[in-house]
């Protein structure tokens, strides 16, 4: 299963709109590989659609995207796994923003890859295995 972050969903609905780009075609060569969303990623898109123009025509659209992937909300092992991950990340001198590690932490949990536009982003956090599209 792959993990897709806000970045990859963003780049896939602008795609709809003006044509097939790299998020589309990452999504059709790996047709087969099942998808997941953590709760964060939904949030910060439905975030996004309440500052559209047409907040109720992007809510839907972020529906009917999220219908075609697993949902995935914080499991038991999240507060542990969130936690050590901040400490290691923060002992090395580094900053994360809070809702990457959110986002990653769930990725980490499931043991998932995370598919994302933003490397730099994840590039702190130990252990997580983070793919590129572009």
């Amino acid at each position: 299963m792959t993990h897709l972050d806000t970045s990859f969903l963003v780049d896939l609905l602008r795609e709809q709109k003006r044509g097939p780009g790299p998020a589309t075609r990452w999504l059709e060569a790996e047709a087969e590989t099942p998808l997941a969303v953590s709760v964060f990623v939904q949030c910060e898109l439905e975030a996004g659609a309440a500052n559209a123009a047409h907040p109720a025509r992007e809510r839907e659209r972020i529906r009917q995207l999220l219908a075609a992937v697993t949902v995935v909300g914080p499991g038991e092992m999240f507060a542990p796994v969130y936690g050590a991950t901040l400490v290691d990340i923060l002992r090395r001198g580094k900053s994360i923003a809070t809702m990457d590690l959110l986002i990653a932490t769930i990725a980490l949990e499931g043991a998932a890859p995370l598919l994302t536009a933003n490397r730099r982003h994840f590039d702190v956090v130990p252990d997580l295995t983070v793919l590129t599209y572009r």
